[in-house]
């Protein structure tokens, strides 16, 4: 059976790829062989089979469906995720991102299929047609790249292995490890490398490069919430409240500038449960924006007068992420009208006295971020902020918590902002902010953002022609999100220089938006 997507990908394309072993392509298709029954990513350093013996699919669950064997050379499971799925931000993106949060594994195919609205046969149909493969099929392939990088990466028991990549029985792992990998868990244990210890885990999460590492760095440090985020020279900590516990997550983060290979950040997770393996490392992926393709959006924006120059001085910049959407709404709201530093006094303060306690063996971590259900109950009065402004937080909480508003990745962006801007105190920058950070949305632009504006004078442009920049703001589609952190590093102090537990600083209100 041809899939749809499959139709899409033109053959003799995707062979021009796999002859030049171009790195862009990895995770936008892979190269199955006839001849070794193995499959590939396209930059796969083996001899280039014949053009007659390979085939080509959008995802490596359908090759694994189609019965190939994961190539031991290139790994082709580990490669980045498709960048059009931020794009397109179909329905196949949107549950790519909820499988790889590990949704089906904790809710079954049912859950998914209710997070994204639809009936599970509907949902199995549209995506087999997009990905070749349905959603029990996808996670089987996400189930069997973590138990990989658990066997090959730390001394777990193989029964703990399984548990903790999803495995609903230690022989379902044992099979599916041996079918995709050609290769028992005990011949994947021989080919390891660095240890780690029960309940941490340290691996690499791929990237394509160019990777601007330490301005996404300076950008995240610029923005630490004491007690739930630390930052010092090369690296980012913070603390993670995932289904079955809390944990932690340390990014080391360097410039890898060489365009079209694929670069790691090397990530340690302490879990309280390592059942949250897949969901932590999923969240990681966000917040680096990992599936960017910087090469198609570097190419957009070169040629703009404005964003090229800035383009060219920073390119593989990302759009920071985040790890839980709903921090990333509340801390929005938080941060309407009031200086950074400002906004990160206020936000340490709710944190200390709403967020939960726990223990850490990161210097500075020392709470989750409080959930919506605990702030839907707080007294407006009673918070770090103007009147107003504490309304609209505690009802942005009451709708989170309600689920009137879903900032997952799995819902519709439209809705998401209809929802939002339907609030109380929520208006088109928030709504607009929310898009860019929560849901991943590669086309926003924040025209009446005060940090746009500062960027821009502080690139030359007088008022007059500032209000020309923005009105033709519309030639950086679909890459605008990219042309506002761009315009924002500019404004952006240098990444520490020394590992550093931020203090909290001193509020300095001033009616402004920033970023």
């Amino acid at each position: 059976m041809t899939t749809t997507r499959e139709r899409r990908l033109d053959p003799q394309s995707c062979y021009r790829a796999v002859t030049s072993r171009d790195r862009r392509f990895d995770g936008v298709f892979w190269t199955a062989v006839r001849t070794t029954g193995i499959y590939c990513r396209p930059s796969c350093p083996a001899r280039t089979p014949a053009y007659g013996n390979v085939t080509f699919h959008p995802s490596a669950a359908a090759a694994q469906a189609a019965g190939y064997r994961a190539c031991k050379r290139c790994l082709p499971d580990a490669t980045p995720g498709s960048p059009d799925w931020d794009v397109a931000a179909s329905v196949a993106g949107r549950a790519m991102r909820l499988i790889a949060d590990g949704v089906v594994d904790r809710e079954g195919v049912e859950g998914l299929a209710r997070r994204l609205g639809y009936t599970p046969r509907h949902l199995s149909r549209l995506l087999l047609a997009e990905l070749g493969a349905g959603p029990l099929a996808l996670a089987r392939a996400r189930r069997a790249q973590t138990a990989r990088v658990l066997i090959e990466t730390t001394d777990l028991g193989y029964a703990d292995v399984a548990f903790a990549a999803g495995f609903a029985s230690v022989r379902q792992f044992n099979d599916t490890v041996r079918e995709v990998y050609a290769a028992s868990p005990t011949q994947l244990r021989g080919r390891r490398g660095a240890r780690a210890g029960a309940g941490t885990v340290t691996m690499r999460l791929a990237v394509r490069t160019p990777f601007a590492g330490r301005a996404l760095l300076s950008f995240l440090a610029h923005h630490l919430v004491p007690g739930v985020e630390v930052a010092g020279e090369g690296w980012y900590a913070r603390t993670l409240d995932l289904p079955h516990g809390p944990g932690t997550v340390r990014l080391e983060m360097s410039d890898e500038l060489e365009p079209g290979r694929t670069a790691f950040v090397t990530a340690r997770f302490a879990l309280h449960d390592l059942r949250d393996t897949t969901a932590a490392v999923e969240r990681a992926r966000r917040l680096l924006d990992a599936d960017c393709d910087p090469v198609a959006v570097g190419q957009h924006l070169a040629e703009d007068p404005v964003i090229g120059p800035l383009a060219a001085a920073w390119p593989g910049l990302r759009v920071p992420g985040q790890v839980d959407g709903d921090e990333t709404a509340i801390r929005t709201v938080i941060g309407q009208q009031v200086s950074v530093a400002g906004a990160r006094t206020v936000t340490g303060r709710l944190v200390a006295r709403h967020g939960r306690e726990v223990a850490t063996d990161v210097p500075g971590l020392t709470h989750l971020f409080p959930d919506a259900a605990t702030l839907a109950e707080a007294d407006p009065a009673e918070l770090p902020m103007p009147r107003a402004r504490g309304r609209a937080l505690v009802g942005l909480a009451a709708a989170l918590a309600a689920g009137d508003v879903v900032l997952d990745r799995g819902a519709d962006r439209d809705d998401v902002r209809r929802r939002l801007l339907a609030l109380p105190g929520i208006g088109p920058w928030t709504a607009d902010y929310v898009a860019l950070r929560a849901l991943a949305h590669p086309d926003v632009f924040l025209p009446t953002d005060i940090g746009v504006r500062n960027a821009l004078r502080g690139l030359g442009h007088d008022d007059a022609s500032l209000a020309a920049v923005v009105a033709a703001s519309e030639r950086w589609r679909p890459w605008r999100s990219y042309a506002l952190l761009h315009l924002w590093t500019t404004l952006m102090p240098p990444a520490p220089t020394v590992p550093a537990v931020p203090a909290v600083p001193a509020v300095t209100t001033v009616l402004t938006e920033e970023t």
